[in-house]
């Protein structure tokens, strides 16, 4: 069995209860929505791409790209866009179990998940939407490699319902700490609210797998975005969620990050509210492989 993927690396975890934790990310490629809209005008027409994936698309800069991490950073929109659009698919990488596990390994610093030091090297599973992927992750996580493996996050948009085989998987296997980084998507992505936030499948994830961890996190900029926080805890607390909430600064530039987050973080304490950074962005910029 195949996996389809845009990249793998080895950075310190940008966001949310991991900050500044080593890990490895692995980065699947395709994801039911597009978030179009993330830096733009909230009421902007909703259209097939980006527009400055349109611009990229309409031009003949793909034609001297051969390498994903060639592709040009876009500062709007979903920042993992060629991780999501179909068009984007020929740069993908696709292997066989094997292979992304001599991948994952061939980055951390010691070739395995525990150090000799006792520490150990988290995986992350992002996207794109990992959960998509479901089928995959058994025939990784059981591989003779994956033994010493003791921490995994996924970071998820919480819309994909958790499949029996998943949920067995970690169930089966407490030598595994499982994170749920579940990012719902408000209308500033330019994705419809009854399809983006999905209280009842959020709800499974926790309940079926009462040993993981969960935090809600959300991407926010101004109060309209505040209060759709408000209104999604709710409805995640009806369906019986109860986790931390994280906020985190819109900005696809560090300039346009580092306006947002001194204000979301007073937003963030106000309302007794976790504070997320984008750490990442703040160490290397908005650029792949960080």
């Amino acid at each position: 069995m195949k996996l389809r993927y845009s990249e793998a690396f080895y950075s310190v975890q940008g966001e949310g209860k991991f900050v500044g934790v080593p890990s490895v990310f692995l980065r699947t490629f395709g994801c039911n929505f597009r978030c179009q809209n993330f830096g733009l005008d909230r009421d902007r027409p909703k259209e097939k791409h980006n527009p400055e994936v349109k611009e990229l698309l309409a031009s003949d800069r793909l034609n001297d790209i051969n390498k994903f991490e060639d592709l040009p950073i876009i500062h709007t929109g979903c920042d993992t866009y060629a991780s999501i659009y179909p068009e984007f698919k020929k740069f993908m990488m696709d292997k066989e179990v094997d292979e992304v596990v001599e991948h994952l390994l061939s980055l951390t610093p010691e070739g395995k998940w525990t150090m000799d030091n006792g520490q150990d090297i988290h995986l992350i599973l992002t996207g794109g939407e990992p959960m998509l992927w479901q089928r995959f992750w058994p025939h990784l996580l059981d591989h003779p490699r994956m033994q010493d493996l003791k921490n995994i996050t996924i970071e998820t948009n919480g819309t994909q319902q958790a499949q029996k085989s998943f949920l067995d998987l970690f169930a089966s296997r407490p030598r595994i700490k499982l994170t749920w980084s579940c990012s719902p998507k408000l209308t500033v992505s330019g994705e419809e609210w009854a399809q983006a936030i999905k209280p009842e499948v959020v709800a499974t994830y926790k309940y079926s797998l009462p040993n993981s961890d969960m935090y809600l996190k959300f991407v926010v900029a101004d109060q309209i975005d505040v209060e759709e926080v408000h209104k999604a805890v709710a409805e995640y607390r009806l369906a019986g969620v109860e986790c931390p909430v994280y906020l985190m600064p819109l900005g696809g530039r560090s300039e346009e990050y580092e306006i947002n987050e001194p204000k979301v973080a007073e937003i963030a304490m106000q309302q007794g509210w976790r504070f997320s950074p984008r750490l990442h962005v703040a160490l290397f910029g908005n650029r792949w492989g960080t």
